[in-house]
């Protein structure tokens, strides 16, 4: 059984308009999470999109989202 935060490490994240944050998705690569997050920026609406790598080997208390 494969881990998947080591086999697709790139995430995008939306933020709407009251600040709520969530993730939208999770890639293998910087390129690819990229690219999906330009495609939804590119739609017009007033979320804000962005990549964010998850840290290799969270330590305790750590959410393992990179900052």
């Amino acid at each position: 059984m494969s881990d998947s935060s080591t086999t697709l490490p790139w995430l995008v994240i939306r933020q709407d308009d009251n600040g709520n944050r969530y993730r939208v998705g999770r890639y293998a690569t910087r390129a690819e999470a990229q690219r999906t997050a330009d495609s939804l920026d590119d739609r017009g609406h007033k979320q804000l999109y962005w990549v964010e790598r998850l840290a290799q080997n969270p330590g305790p208390g750590q959410n393992g989202a990179a900052r």
